[in-house]
């Protein structure tokens, strides 16, 4: 992949017109650090590489500078290499964070603030910011992007949630680049992400991506604050053993998602079949370019359905039923459906249709499932061989091809 020495047009405007091609060939831009993140090898990294649609979230820190302002330079790095990329033939979705941070500056905020009507009154100046930067950084290679908004009760509605997919997947036919963030305008403290990590996680599967880069101001995970001498270097998690030990700390001064919060969505993309590579938003040029920088996290041999994996990690739950024993075996065998002989209790009250959780003798959540009773029948239905039931109860709690179960990860 060749680089450039002439640098792009800086547009004033956006793209009145579709992407008909650069004017002008992007780069990949060369990462300043060096070290144990850097030159690694695999055959995850190599499948990274050739991923033909890629999620790439971009963290509040590398977009805003120290007066909580958008920083028209980081912001011009990185659409250099997200534009390289894509002229090698893949489709890239962005989330972005930052419309807190980069609200604050014009808002004259000196600290992120804390209540909730100052975050969403910083979002919605910041988005403007935000949004603004990036058509423009983008129009140096004729590319229009799309915004995209979303709130976890988005992404809790199956319905919204498929809009969304919609959105995302023909904005990207139309050759436009969706940026998504978390509408933090509107959301609540209640009905959050948490963070942007785990919105790229959940898009992730949403856009039916092939990859997720995760960027941010650390070159990829170690075994302790990198700042201590004895911190050891994790290049590649494969599954929960190669995290024992590993201590990861919180948000920084702009941002919600420290190094905890993005594990934690690297291992919830990769149950879900995604793999992931976690780096510094410095070294975006080599993470799209060849994937030998940073950390990689392996993916489950066999890619989640998209319903299962909204059930387990995005649906919201609106009760829960415990189960026996057997019935916990049953749903971690898979291929069978959960019967009403298999419920001992229901808790809190909801209706057909509706996603419960499952629980197991020991108070351990094995999966999730879309109910075909409301609570107040299954209360009379539970314990109950189906023979002994009325005729317009013999049927299963929970059908085979609506349950999900969480898998027993080391």
């Amino acid at each position: 992949m060749s680089s450039s020495t002439s640098e792009p047009t800086h547009p004033d405007s956006l793209p009145l017109a579709p992407y008909q091609g650069a004017p002008d060939e992007a780069h990949f831009p060369g990462a300043s650090g060096h070290g144990a993140a850097f030159g690694h090898e695999s055959e995850m990294r190599r499948r990274i590489t050739q991923a033909k649609r890629i999620v790439v979230k971009i963290g509040s820190s590398s977009l805003t500078d120290e007066n909580f302002t958008v920083d028209p330079n980081k912001i011009n790095r990185l659409v250099d290499a997200i534009q390289a990329r894509m002229a090698a033939d893949s489709d890239v979705i962005m989330v972005s964070s930052g419309a807190v941070a980069a609200g604050m500056g014009p808002l004259g905020l000196k600290v992120r603030p804390s209540d909730l009507a100052t975050k969403q009154a910083a979002a919605a100046v910041g988005q403007v910011h935000l949004a603004h930067q990036w058509g423009l950084s983008f129009a140096r290679y004729r590319r229009t992007i799309g915004q995209v908004l979303l709130t976890a009760s988005d992404a809790a509605n199956r319905v919204r949630a498929r809009n969304a997919q919609r959105t995302i997947d023909q904005l990207r036919k139309m050759r436009a680049v969706p940026i998504v963030n978390e509408n933090d305008t509107v959301a609540t403290s209640e009905m959050r992400f948490g963070d942007n990590d785990r919105l790229a996680a959940i898009v992730s599967h949403l856009a039916a991506a092939d990859a997720c880069i995760l960027l941010s101001d650390v070159d990829g995970l170690f075994d302790r604050n990198p700042a201590d001498p004895g911190a050891k270097f994790i290049s590649e998690v494969r599954d929960g053993n190669d995290l024992k030990g590993v201590v990861a700390g919180d948000g920084g001064a702009v941002g919600t998602g420290g190094m905890a919060s993005k594990v934690s969505a690297a291992r919830l993309a990769a149950r879900g079949g995604v793999p992931v590579l976690l780096t510094s938003a410095e070294s975006i040029g080599p993470a799209l370019e060849d994937a030998q920088v940073g950390t990689v996290f392996d993916p489950r041999p066999e890619r989640l359905s998209a319903w299962k994996f909204w059930a387990l990690y995005a649906a919201e739950s609106k009760g829960t039923l415990k189960l026996d024993e057997g019935a916990v075996e049953a749903i971690r065998e898979g291929g069978k459906s959960l019967l009403p002989v298999g419920v001992t209790d229901v808790e809190n009250n909801f209706e057909r249709g509706q996603i419960v959780d499952l629980v197991g003798p020991e108070g351990e959540v094995v999966g999730r499932g879309e109910v075909n009773f409301g609570s107040d029948t299954l209360n009379e239905m539970k314990g109950k061989r189906t023979e002994n039931l009325p005729p317009n109860q013999r049927r299963s709690v929970i059908h085979v091809d609506y349950l999900a179960d969480y898998d027993i990860d080391p």
